[in-house]
């Protein structure tokens, strides 16, 4: 997956919205003022951190070269996943929504009712 194509991808999520609070190269994509992800845009290859339940973490270190830690964040529930091509795409796009769907799930219940009833 590209830089175009993750940003898209993120950007196309419910109630998404895309910031640079941290200045630029590090666009932050957050739903209901949570961050559910984090592009690398100046990084080479491109880097995402994204949410991942504790267990599922460690798992996917396990599993995959591309997977680390969060940098900069709780490495118990976060992963940066380097964007080499050794993950296939379908995988970035399941953590992504895997992600989204952990920050949504902790958000309160008035916030996610107007996500969901748009």
């Amino acid at each position: 997956m590209d830089l175009v194509a993750l940003r898209r991808y993120c950007a196309a999520k419910r109630a998404a919205v895309a910031e640079h609070p941290f200045g630029p190269g590090a666009l932050v994509m957050k739903v209901g003022g949570k961050i559910f992800a984090i592009i690398g845009e100046d990084a080479d290859p491109v880097t995402v951190s994204l949410k991942c339940e504790p267990e599922l973490a460690i798992a996917l270190r396990k599993a995959h070269d591309a997977v680390s830690p969060g940098y900069h964040l709780d490495k118990r529930h976060w992963n940066t996943v380097t964007l080499d091509g050794t993950v296939t795409d379908a995988e970035v796009r399941e953590w992504i929504d895997d992600s989204y769907d952990l920050v949504v799930e902790g958000l309160s219940r008035r916030v996610r009712e107007s996500i969901e009833n748009g």
